[in-house]
């Protein structure tokens, strides 16, 4: 099942107070960037975030879902009624983000 435009939609606006929240479509998916680095996505319109150790303590009893077959788990928020909370998790997970690698060239 993919995921609705109107939940993508809801979630961006919930995340509305951070500057620099980006998203792409892909395979019926929404990947979610925060200052162009991955942190999560909506998948079959759940959000799920990359499980760093910020995003863990503010959701120590969150549960642990995969996004497809083959990925790795991710914690689901499955409060995204509480927009400040929202905000301070994907700022709080910032630091902690793997950041995109620069290709070499050649």
């Amino acid at each position: 099942m993919a995921s609705t435009k109107e939940y993508l939609d809801f979630v961006l606006d919930q995340l509305s107070g951070l500057d620099e929240i980006t998203f792409r479509p892909m395979m019926g998916e929404y990947i979610l960037y925060y200052r162009g680095t991955v942190f999560g996505g909506i998948y079959d319109d759940r959000l799920l975030v990359k499980p760093v150790p910020s995003a863990v303590k503010l959701m120590p009893d969150a549960m642990m879902e995969l996004p497809y077959d083959g990925a790795k788990e991710m914690i689901l928020v499955d409060d995204i009624d509480n927009r400040e909370f929202l905000c301070k998790l994907v700022e709080s997970m910032w630091d902690e983000l793997p950041k995109r690698k620069k290709k070499c060239s050649k």
